[in-house]
């Protein structure tokens, strides 16, 4: 099995350790293929080791907050907080990397709430999936690539994004995405 399949199988197994790729395959669409498997951060060879070490740090960093603020000694409040967004009766909870629903909390992938948040801040505004690919996976090149769409779909699903006629996250043909909040 390659790395990418492993991912995501301990993905879809809710592992969520923090992952960051190695790899010597740098072309935008393998970084993109590493995100959409569930990857934290990518970083192909070869690479500056202190560019290394800043990242591992940052995942450690992001791994120790998420586990502060969710220790089992700690009550889960079920209302909103600051920080909180609600979209359709869901609580998205970046700084946790979750989304609540009932009694249902969902564990969201590092690119998942980085994508959550930028379409929470330009909600109402059309984003093309050129900007997705440079504002949210750092890619600055033309790619023709699937793995914004996929992400928009898993998205769609955690919101119960399903009425054809009031999409949630709408699809503008041809330019990119409108999250509309009521």
């Amino acid at each position: 099995a390659t790395g990418f399949e492993v991912l995501k199988h301990l993905r879809e197994k809710h592992d969520y350790t923090p992952v960051l790729v190695l790899t010597a395959l740098g072309k935008p669409e393998h970084v993109l293929e590493g995100f959409e498997a569930g990857a934290d951060d990518y970083l192909p060879k070869p690479f500056d080791l202190s560019i290394f070490l800043a990242r591992v740090k940052s995942l450690l960093r992001r791994k120790g907050w998420v586990s502060e603020q969710t220790a089992p000694d700690q009550p889960k409040t079920t209302g909103v907080s600051e920080g909180e967004t609600v979209i359709n009766g869901r609580i998205i909870d970046l700084s946790n990397f979750e989304l609540r629903y009932a009694d249902e909390t969902v564990r969201l992938t590092l690119m998942e709430a980085k994508l959550f948040e930028f379409l929470i801040a330009n909600q109402g505004n059309i984003v093309s999936r050129k900007s997705l690919l440079e504002d949210v996976w750092g890619l600055h090149q033309d790619t023709d690539t699937r793995a914004v769409d996929n992400f928009i779909v898993r998205l769609r699903k955690y919101l119960g994004d399903d009425d054809p006629d009031n999409k949630i996250l709408e699809s503008i043909r041809g330019v990119g995405y409108r999250l509309n909040l009521k």
